[in-house]
This record gives structure tokens, sequence and C-alpha cells, in this order.
């Protein structure tokens, strides 16, 4: 049979099969969507597919195929994507969706402006289980329109903790105890803090691995990040300890960071002692401790979420990087607004031209650690640290996006960041992360080709949110509405 006359015959069984499918569905089905003649990019590494259509039954996608030969059911909501570009929504895997007070902080602030940037997986990495487990349930019911939520509950950290809220740990049994609880609630990881110490670390690790379940977070600071990857933690998270652990003064220095502060000692003197650690730390990097550390994430599939939003413009804050002039600040509620403004003037405050200098270096050496890892073959997941000061809900995740790229990887590869690989990590590859037909109908429309320049996700023109459209005017209303929020808080 010549090629043509298999297309056609193809594209008759394919109208077959179409016309059984949906004549199956039950009349109170909510109708069929169809995006027609659009480029779809579906996060796989293939190239993109010009010319598609897709079919979305309920909160599924029905079918994906050339738009000449797939057929549209009669009833469907037609979405004209001539020009524009389909990919699957994003997920922000390190953010804190009850950062900034509930009951309304998540529901008026959080959620709405992570669903106006395309954002329909989350990884909540810290707050109370009760509170998620309300906020996913109401999401899960259809009662308010937000991401799926993926959590860990409280951190489990030393004492005192570095945030709440925390569960100190300080004993083999105690460690045991708040992995057995955590998961009889429901948590899908436990969540480890920097002050954790080696013993009740070690204990949380086998605990885990135990119960079946994964343990994630910071790289504690009494402990390798070779040593966390060897005890099976799955994600690390802001690049802790990695820098660290390419110096190759690490020991010296970790005992140095460790040590308590001299009796007396002044700001002026903690800052000079801080910029020393810090220039030494620079100072020290080894390519051959990097590769041998990266090397062992790969081996032992250590994913990275380096959160680059929050390294960029807080955690190594300059002058230049800083927010507070942001046409954004419009959508932050103004008692958040004064909590970042207190932070950054503490980061900023008493600082000199050197320390920005050595910021700045900080900044370029995790962004050339980020692209040798990805050229390791260690696995990027995209995330933003959301609400922590300086980092905008939603928004930021496309600014993580495009220092990826600026870092070396691929607009590709960035893309999976924030899709195939997150879908992967959280074990539900089979149900998403990808525009395939059976997945789940998250997706992003955009009016450019990421692949061409990755600032364009920023440029969406709608979103498929668990099946339902939202058009460009329902997003707008979403900001508008978060806008209001924020003035009248």
């Amino acid at each position: 049979m010549s090629p043509s006359r298999t297309r056609l015959a193809a594209g008759v069984l394919l109208s077959i099969i179409f016309a059984v499918a949906l004549s199956s569905c039950s009349s109170s089905d909510p109708a069929a969507i169809a995006i027609t003649h659009v480029t779809v990019i579906d996060a796989t590494g293939a190239a993109p597919q010009a010319d598609s259509s897709i079919i979305i039954q309920g909160s599924r996608i029905f079918a994906v195929g050339p738009s000449a030969s797939t057929p549209i059911p009669r009833d469907a909501k037609i979405v004209d994507g001539f020009g524009k570009f389909l990919v699957p929504g994003l997920a922000d895997m390190h953010l804190h969706l009850t950062g900034a007070g509930e009951p309304t902080g998540s529901r008026e602030f959080i959620i709405p402006l992570l669903v106006a940037n395309g954002i329909t997986t989350v990884r909540d990495m810290g707050g109370k289980v009760e509170y998620l487990k309300k906020l996913r349930a109401e999401i899960d019911s259809g009662k308010l329109a937000g991401p799926q939520i993926f959590f860990t509950g409280p951190y489990l950290d030393g004492n005192p903790p570095s945030f709440q809220p925390s569960i100190v740990v300080q004993s083999a049994a105690q460690a045991t105890a708040a992995v057995q609880n955590l998961k009889s609630e429901g948590v899908d990881f436990i969540k480890v803090q920097s002050r954790l110490q080696p013993e009740p670390y070690y204990v949380v690790a086998r605990e885990s691995q135990k119960q079946n379940i994964r343990f994630v977070g910071h790289v504690p600071d009494s402990i390798t990040a070779a040593a966390a990857s060897d005890a099976g933690q799955a994600s690390i998270e802001h690049l802790t300890g990695v820098l660290l652990g390419c110096s190759a003064r690490e020991e010296e220095l970790r005992q140095r960071k460790l040590a308590p502060p001299p009796a007396g000692e002044t700001k002026e003197q903690t800052l000079v002692r801080e910029r020393v650690w810090l220039k030494d730390l620079l100072d020290s990097y080894s390519q051959q401790k990097a590769a041998n550390l990266f090397h062992k994430f790969a081996a032992n599939r250590t994913w990275q979420v380096p959160t680059l939003p929050l390294l960029i413009h807080l955690a190594y804050l300059v002058p230049e990087s800083d927010r507070n002039t942001d046409p954004r600040m419009k959508y932050i509620p103004g008692n958040l607004r004064e909590t970042w403004n207190q932070t950054r003037n503490g980061l900023l405050d008493s600082r000199t031209e050197t320390d920005f200098a050595l910021r700045r270096r900080l900044v370029s050496q995790s962004l050339s650690a980020v692209k040798a890892l990805q050229e390791t073959g260690v696995t990027i997941m995209a995330g933003t640290d959301t609400t922590a000061p300086n980092v905008f809900p939603g928004f930021s995740l496309h600014e993580d996006l495009a220092y990826l790229v600026k870092a070396g990887l691929t607009p590709m590869q960035a893309l999976q960041a924030a899709t195939s690989k997150p879908a992967e990590f959280l074990g539900r590859g089979a149900e998403q992360g990808t525009v395939q037909a059976g997945k789940r109908a998250d997706l992003v429309l955009l009016s450019a080709n990421p692949l061409d320049d990755i600032h364009n996700t920023q440029k969406i023109a709608g979103v498929v949110l668990n099946g339902k459209f939202l058009t460009r005017d329902e997003l707008d209303e979403l900001l508008a509405r978060v806008e209001r929020f924020a003035a009248s808080h």
C-alpha cells in the first residue's frame, strides 16, 4: 500500500475509534475541548509537532495528532491554537503554600498566582499537615482551582530549629518516631533541615527506607553532601552543602562554620569572619572534588533543586538584584512586604562592595555548578522557595527556567526540569509531565516558542488545569483579584 493510502486508512481508523470512544461517554460528561492547529512541545525531548490538534475529555488528554487527521468531536469547545505553542503544565518543586498566613494566604494570594503562571503541580517543602491536607482536599474536590499538591509536612531539625513548623529530633528514638508519625499522617516525603545532627540524620535515612518513603531537603551543616547522597537523600535543595563539598578545604571550612562565635564578638567582626570564610570557600574550589561529588550524585540518583531565584535574589543578594521597586510587588500583601523589607535590609546593611563582590562570585559559581551537574547526568528540577522574600509566587518559576538556561541547560532541558522530570520524581511519569494521550490534562498555551527563547514561557495565552481551559482574560482576572487582595492586606 502506498504511503498516502496508508495515511488515509489510518485516518479512517482513527475516526472510527473516536466515534466509538466518544459515543460511550455519558451525556452528563463535560464537553470535549479541542485545541487545534497548535505546535506541540511535548517535553519528551522530541521535536515540536507543528499543526497538531489535542482533544481533551474530562481531566485527560484523549488524543494528540496532526490536525488533518485528528477528528474533532461534534460538540467540542474549539480553542484556535494557530501560531501558538502547547507545553505540559509546569511544576514548582520547592515552595511553601502556607507561608503567607492561613486560611487566606494560600487561597487568595499564592495559588491564584501559581495558576495564572501555568503551574499545575507543586511540592510543598514545609508546612502544617492539617493545613496542607485541607488545601489539597479543596483542590481535589473542585472547590478551589489550584495545582496538585505533594507535601512534606514539618521539618525534622535540631535544637533550636531553623524554621517553623519543625519537629526537633535529637535522638535515634525521636528520629524513628518522627518518620513513623509523619508517614501515618500521609506526607509524601520527609524533609530534613540544616541543624539536624549526624546520629538522628542517619536514623531518619534508615527509617525512611524502612517505611518506603523518601527523605529530601537540606544537607545538614554537620553532614557532607557526599554522605547525604550515600545515605539515600532523594533531593538536595538550594545546593546546600554542594559548593562546600567541592572545596579542597571542605572539612576545615565545615568546622569553622560549625564553631560558635568568639565571646564578645562585635557585628563588624562577625562580618569580617563571614567574609574570610566565603573567600576561602570560593578560592578553594576543586574541579576534581566537584567531578567526584557530581558523579556520586548521578550514581546515587540524588536529584537537585537549586532554587536559583532564591540564591540570586535573597541568599546572595546584591543591590542590583534587590526587588524593592519591582512592579510585581503589587501582588504581595502589605504585611508580607514589610517582612520582606526587613529581611532585605538585614542582608544589605553594613555590607561593603567586597561582600557584594563575593556574592556575585557565589552566583557565578552556583551557575557553573548547575551546568556541571547537568553535564554529569544529575537530574535538575525547577523550584523557587516561594514565599521567601524577593521570590514572587508563580512568576519566579519562569525566572528559574531562565537562570537554568543561563547556567548552561538547553531550553528543552530547562522545560523538562519543570515538567517531565518532576513527574518522574513524583512517581507520576505515566500520568503527567508530557503532552501525550491518556495523561492528565494540565497544559500551558504559549504565544511564542520557548525553545527559541525560554523567556517565552511567560507569554501565556491560556492554561488547561485538570481539564478546564482558562482563557487569558480569566488568568488576568486571577491576577487582578490577587492585586486587590494584596492592597487590602
